[in-house]
This record gives structure tokens, sequence and C-alpha cells, in this order.
């Protein structure tokens, strides 16, 4: 795990958001810091990390895979730690695809009690083109509220898709007009990236209001 980079909000925090990247990208992504900067404008401070398979490309080893996603949970837990010993009031975990369906396995376990719920934006349901390998055994077995923010188009669980399905009664989903995996509409739609990312970091802090 590397350090931590905090995005505060100017005035006194709401909570934390200890929140971890996608496979393909690190947290210094577009997403990830747009995102960040969207949860400071409506209160809340993020943490960001990356796990070791991500770090170790910039030093400029081999561009390893990441591993299996329950390979991970020890290093989300230890970015937690950290982010419990170094700040105050409640706590949110979650991440973008990969990143979030590691959260909600970390939500499997018995968690310190300042952290409240989970927060998946871009949740992998299945791999693209493979909708009956569903990544289900997360979601049901987390012991915390879920949020999922989801486009509506997304190629790992489109709307038609995760709408047929049974889910828990604790986890809610707010849906991006039109968005693909990283939530952002086609050139053609009427809504927007920024709109998206926007709602995106607002369902999250309406999430937190009602834990």
């Amino acid at each position: 795990m590397t350090d931590l980079v905090w995005t505060r909000p100017q005035a006194p925090a709401r909570a934390t958001f200890v929140f971890a990247h996608g496979a393909g990208v690190g947290m210094d992504s577009p997403f990830m810091t747009v995102v960040a900067d969207n949860l400071a404008a409506c209160g809340l401070t993020t943490a960001r990390f990356e796990f070791a398979y991500m770090a170790g490309r910039r030093t400029g080893g081999p561009k390893r895979p990441p591993p299996r996603a329950d390979k991970l949970i020890g290093e989300f837990q230890a970015a937690l730690d950290a982010v419990l010993a170094e700040s105050e009031g409640p706590v949110l975990i979650g991440g973008k695809s990969m990143g979030g369906r590691v959260a909600a396995m970390l939500g499997g376990s018995d968690l310190d009690a300042r952290v409240k719920g989970i927060c998946c934006l871009g949740y992998p349901f299945h791999a693209p083109g493979k909708p009956d390998a569903l990544r289900l055994d997360p979601l049901a077995n987390a012991r915390l509220p879920i949020l999922i923010a989801q486009g509506e188009r997304d190629p790992f669980g489109n709307r038609a898709e995760v709408e047929a399905l049974s889910l828990p009664a604790s986890i809610a989903i707010t849906w991006l007009s039109d968005g693909d995996h990283d939530l952002s509409p086609r050139g053609r739609a009427e809504a927007t990236r920024s709109g998206n990312l926007r709602l995106t970091a607002e369902a999250v802090a309406a999430f937190l209001d009602r834990l």
C-alpha cells in the first residue's frame, strides 16, 4: 500500500472516504481526482491509496496485472487502519470498479464502528460479455449498507441487467444517465461527464446522511 493522498474540504469534514482505484489505472487518474474534488465540495475528505501491484508500475518494473480481488483485502484493511489513525468521525470505504469490489469484500468482516458504509463507483457485476458469471457474493455478504453508482450502459452491468437481479435491501443504486464504466455519457447524450461525476459525489453525501 502507498502513502495516503488526502483531498480535504475547506470546512471541517463530515466524514472520510477511503477510495481505492480500479484494476487498470492508479489513484491519480482523472476519474479519481475529479470524484475526490467533488466530494470535497460536498464536505467529505477523501483518502486515496494504491495497491502494491499498481504502485510497482511507477518504479519501472513490469506491468503486472492485478492479483485476484480477494488477495487485495489485506492492503485495503491497512489503508483503512491508517485512515482511522489519522482522522476523526465517520468513515466510508469504497472504490472505482475493482476497488469497490475489494471494499465490499472487506465489508464482510467485523470493522471498526466508525466505518458506516461502502460506496462502489462502477461495480463490476460481471466481466464484459459474460453476464452469467456474476460477482454478487461481496454485495450479499457485506455487513454494512452499500451505495452503488452505476452507469446505465456499463458493460460490467448495465441497468437492464442489474435491475433484473435480486439484490439485498441494504444496497442502494444511483443510476448515471447514459454512463459507461467510468460513468461517462456519449457525446450526443444530454448528460455530461462532469455532471455525472458531480451527481455521484452528491449521491455519496446523501448516502452518508441516511446512515
